[in-house]
């Protein structure tokens, strides 16, 4: 496989990724997997998460991915686009971990973005987090952050028609 297929192929499960992300976040986490989701839309003390399951999953695949590419894992039956795809899983992971859990959360670095995109993502994320329980909600994905004025709208509209419950501070 030439280098730029293979570095195609990376960019390529990087940006399907997000939409990995955004439909298991929309519709597992706030869905069938709210028990593991559940205390990240909760005040705690804790330095993890049962929400931090989720990495361990998102790691699971991405190390599946190596192995299938691996020759030495599968030998002949080596499917050499799993290397890559599980290399683009990995840096998407990174990328998640650096933006939802390091700057939006503050997990692991104190700063706060005055402007650009790294406010909008802020902005966006603590309007995912405007609303109580897993019902209604916005901004399910972690690195495209849709315009904050939109999303409170969409939260206001989703509050008029019973929907989404939000927090005092939502407004």
């Amino acid at each position: 496989m030439s280098p730029l297929v293979a570095f195609l192929i990376v960019l390529a499960t990087v940006a399907a990724m997000e939409l990995v992300a955004w439909s298991s976040h929309k519709y597992v986490m706030h869905g069938f997997g709210w028990a593991w989701h559940r205390d990240h839309h909760e005040p705690h003390d804790h330095a993890l998460e049962k929400n931090d399951l989720y990495a361990l999953v998102g790691a699971a695949i991405s190390i599946a991915m190596f192995a299938l590419g691996s020759p030495m894992v599968m030998g002949d039956a080596a499917w050499t686009p799993g290397t890559w795809i599980g290399l683009g899983v990995l840096i998407y992971g990174v990328i998640y971990t650096l933006i939802h859990d390091g700057l939006v959360h503050q997990r692991y670095f104190r700063w706060v973005p005055r402007r650009g995109y790294a406010k909008r993502l802020v902005q966006a994320h603590k309007l995912h987090h405007a609303t109580i329980g897993k019902e209604g909600g916005v901004s399910f994905g972690f690195v495209v952050a849709r315009d904050p004025a939109i999303l409170k709208r969409e939260l206001r509209e989703q509050r008029a028609r019973g929907v989404a419950v939000l927090r005092e501070t939502a407004d």
